[in-house]
C-alpha cells in the first residue's frame, strides 16, 4: 500500500513538473505576469490544514529510499526534463545575436550537415536580412524575424511562436533556403543579385 502512494506521488509530481515547465516564459517567449495571487478562505484553509497527510509522506519520505533516475518513470522524466530544459536555454541564447548564431550553427551543421563555408554565407545574408534581430519587421512589407520570412505567417509551419521564438524563425528560415536554393551561399548569390532571397 505504501508503495502505491508513493508511485502516485511520484506520478503527480511528475506531472505537474511537465506541466510548469511547458508554461515557463522562457521556454516559448510568452509573457506572463511573475507574481499571482490566490485567495483562499479562511475555512478552507483551516480544513486544508487539518487534514495534512502525516509526515510519512513528506517529500523527504516519498523521495528518501528512491533514486528517481534509476527508476524506469525516473530515467523518462530525467530525460523530459533535460530536453524542455536544453530548449529552454536555446532559445534564450538565441534572443542575442552571438546566440542566434551558434544555434543556427549547431543546426545547419548537426541537422543539415553543412560545412563552415555555408555557414559564412548564412551569416552575410541574415546579418544583411535582420542582423540576426528575432525582433526585426520591415515596416513596408511585413517581412519578420531573423530570416525576414514573408509573408510572416509561413514560419506557423515550424511553430506557433514564431513572432517570439528565435529558434523557430532560425529553423524555418534553414528550411526555406534548403528547400528553395539548396544551400546558404546559393540564397547569398540570389540575395546579391536581387537584394531579396
Amino acid at each position: 500500500m505504501k508503495r502505491g502512494k508513493k508511485y502516485v506521488a511520484v506520478w503527480g509530481v511528475i506531472a505537474s513538473m511537465i506541466f510548469l515547465t511547458s508554461a515557463l516564459p522562457s521556454a516559448y517567449g510568452l509573457e506572463f505576469p511573475t507574481t499571482s495571487q490566490i485567495l483562499i478562505e479562511p475555512e478552507i484553509a483551516s480544513n486544508a490544514l487539518a487534514s495534512q497527510a502525516a509526515p510519512a509522506l513528506s517529500a523527504a519520505a516519498l523521495y528518501g529510499s528512491i533514486d528517481l533516475a534509476a527508476t524506469p518513470v525516473g530515467a523518462i522524466f530525467s530525460s523530459e526534463m533535460a530536453l524542455v530544459s536544453s530548449i529552454s536555454l536555446q532559445v534564450e541564447m538565441a534572443r542575442t545575436i552571438s546566440g542566434a548564431k551558434m544555434v543556427a550553427k549547431v543546426i545547419l551543421f548537426d541537422e543539415y550537415g553543412m560545412s563552415e563555408g555555408q555557414f559564412t554565407c548564412l551569416n552575410k545574408l541574415w546579418t544583411k536580412e535582420s542582423h540576426w534581430n528575432y525582433k526585426a519587421r520591415n515596416p513596408r512589407s511585413g517581412a519578420h524575424g531573423i530570416a525576414q520570412a514573408l509573408p510572416a505567417e509561413k514560419m506557423s509551419v515550424i511553430a506557433e511562436d514564431w513572432r517570439s521564438n528565435p529558434v523557430t524563425q532560425i529553423r524555418w528560415g534553414l528550411r526555406y533556403i534548403t528547400m528553395r536554393y539548396e544551400t546558404p551561399c546559393k540564397a547569398w548569390s540570389k540575395f546579391q543579385r536581387s537584394r531579396y532571397y
